[in-house]
């Protein structure tokens, strides 16, 4: 938890088969918000393939492996932080 009361979560699974509209066995959810709003997340959600959340925006991400997916989100975080 950050100072203005805002959390990281992540969550990465390996799984036997790719989520619909993925194309890598991952299944994962990353958020960065407070008091219930959403601020910065990336998620492959069955169906939307992999995207990314920041703000009321919603766009495709590309995946390579799990540690760029970390670090894109903790570089966004990061970055949304310092404004």
């Amino acid at each position: 938890m950050y100072d203005d009361d805002a959390i990281v979560e992540m969550k990465l699974w390996l799984v036997p088969n790719a989520v619909p509209g993925s194309k890598h066995s991952f299944k994962y959810s990353l958020y960065y918000g407070r008091h219930g709003e959403r601020l910065i997340g990336y998620d492959n959600e069955t169906g939307k393939g992999d995207h990314r959340h920041y703000g009321d925006s919603e766009q495709a991400y590309r995946f390579t492996t799990p540690e760029q997916l970390m670090a894109d989100f903790l570089a966004d975080v990061h970055a949304l932080r310092d404004r």
